[in-house]
């Protein structure tokens, strides 16, 4: 490893690690409230402050218990050694007791890149697995203060800190813009759907119906009126990892479309499985679930008919001529479509929530004419291919990241032998 190279130090002789301020009913309660981190803002290398809670805090006590930038969080208890750099977007701040604040000691300040400890924290935490047992092994493990000081790290240079800080970060950087080009293409689709939706593409009047706002022209009818079939799937236990049909299940339906992965199959004679193979262009409804959003959420099958069959929590619709299948899967995935499943749900006992034939044969759609219908979802899945996108390419970085930072930390390669990509920042886009 490469910790065997380096000189290794404990890591309370590097920073002085400071206790936040506990949470009590007087801090609730009381005046000249400051906002304060939590372990819930704290994540691996960043930091979420979209919910920042407050506590009262007095200025003598705010003065010892305060953040600045370039302090070291590191988690207490939760995801214990989970760590990141308090970058100083908020004036005054304090941070509650189940993190810990680091600081370079004075004689390590000008030898010290905190963010390095970050990143060789969440490698010892998560891929090498040198801090097993740095945990206290009470009810809810935690880090304790001393624990954490013990903690044997790495003392390298400076200078070769600062260059695995820089290469690391240039590729945490590539995943922050993308995740950023995610998040807006996903914000472009749930736009399109709710506009081509409501006003259509052909820029006509539009008129409330029991749906809300549509195009005058739009029909909206119930289900039943445009499906030839409704069915369950089938009950056949699928134990084996290859067999004569795979058989798609809840997790391998998503919004509009599904995913192929972690398939399981089945062994069944050709004429039983008759009833349950899928063809192309076949609707598949998910109906029974413990999260409400997923309920109702249905994908087209493409594929070659007759090769698989779908599982009993799931419902299947054979549409009629003259209506597009992705059209109605979109619809369902929208806002308006994800609302009329939900209000429309039976919970049960185990505090999931059930769909049946009658309900879904209930269920109010819009139903332009065909030519529309394919436009639309042909616009959807333009959107669809562009989010897909930038899903791929986040994946790549992060385990771009992941096998970087490992490798760094193992010495499989140094930081004077990795260069960097100067165009990293334009593969994130």
């Amino acid at each position: 490893m490469r910790t065997a190279e380096w000189p290794m130090r404990p890591l309370g002789e590097i920073f002085d690690i400071g206790a936040g301020k506990t949470m009590s009913a007087a801090a609730r309660a009381g005046e000249d409230k400051v906002p304060f981190l939590r372990t819930s803002n704290v994540f691996w290398d960043r930091l979420n402050l979209t919910s920042l809670d407050e506590m009262a805090i007095s200025s003598d006590e705010l003065e010892e218990k305060n953040l600045v930038p370039g302090d070291l969080l590191v988690c207490e208890g939760g995801a214990i050694g989970r760590a990141a750099i308090w970058d100083g977007s908020v004036e005054r701040i304090s941070f509650q007791n189940h993190l810990h604040r680091l600081r370079p000691k004075p004689d390590m300040v000008d030898q010290v890149d905190p963010r390095f400890y970050v990143f060789f924290l969440q490698s010892g935490f998560t891929q090498l697995g040198i801090f097993e047992g740095a945990g206290n092994k009470t009810t809810i493990p935690n880090l304790s203060r001393n624990r954490l000081a013990a903690l044997a790290v790495p003392f390298p240079s400076l200078a070769e800190q600062k260059a695995i800080v820089r290469s690391l970060g240039l590729v945490r950087e590539a995943i922050d813009l993308q995740v950023g080009s995610l998040e807006l293409a996903e914000a472009l689709r749930r736009r399109v759907m709710a506009d081509v939706f409501s006003k259509g593409i052909r820029g006509e009047e539009t008129r409330e119906s029991e749906i809300g706002c549509v195009p005058a022209s739009w029909d909206v009818v119930e289900f039943r009126a445009i499906r030839e079939e409704l069915r369950y799937g089938t009950s056949k236990r699928c134990t084996l990892d290859s067999a004569t049909y795979p058989v798609l299940r809840i997790p391998n339906i998503l919004s509009a479309r599904i995913d192929p992965t972690e398939l399981k199959y089945c062994d069944m004679a050709s004429d039983e499985a008759e009833r349950y193979v899928l063809a192309d262009g076949d609707l598949i409804f998910i109906r029974t679930n413990g999260v409400i959003e997923r309920l109702g959420l249905c994908a087209v099958y493409r594929g070659t008919p007759g090769k698989a069959l779908f599982a009993s929590y799931l419902i299947r619709a054979r549409l009629l001529p003259g209506v597009d299948p992705d059209f109605i899967a979109y619809f369902f995935g929208s806002d308006v479509g994800t609302s009329l499943i939900s209000s429309r749900a039976t919970p049960a006992a185990d505090g999931k929530y059930n769909l049946n034939t009658g309900i879904i044969d209930s269920l109010l759609v819009p139903m332009p004419l065909l030519d529309e219908q394919e436009e639309i979802a042909a616009i959807i899945r333009a959107c669809d291919q562009k989010t897909e996108l930038h899903r791929k390419k986040l994946a790549v970085l992060q385990e771009l990241y992941l096998r970087l930072l490992r490798d760094l930390m193992t010495g499989e390669i140094t930081s004077d032998q990795l260069v960097v990509p100067g165009d990293v920042h334009g593969s994130a886009v």
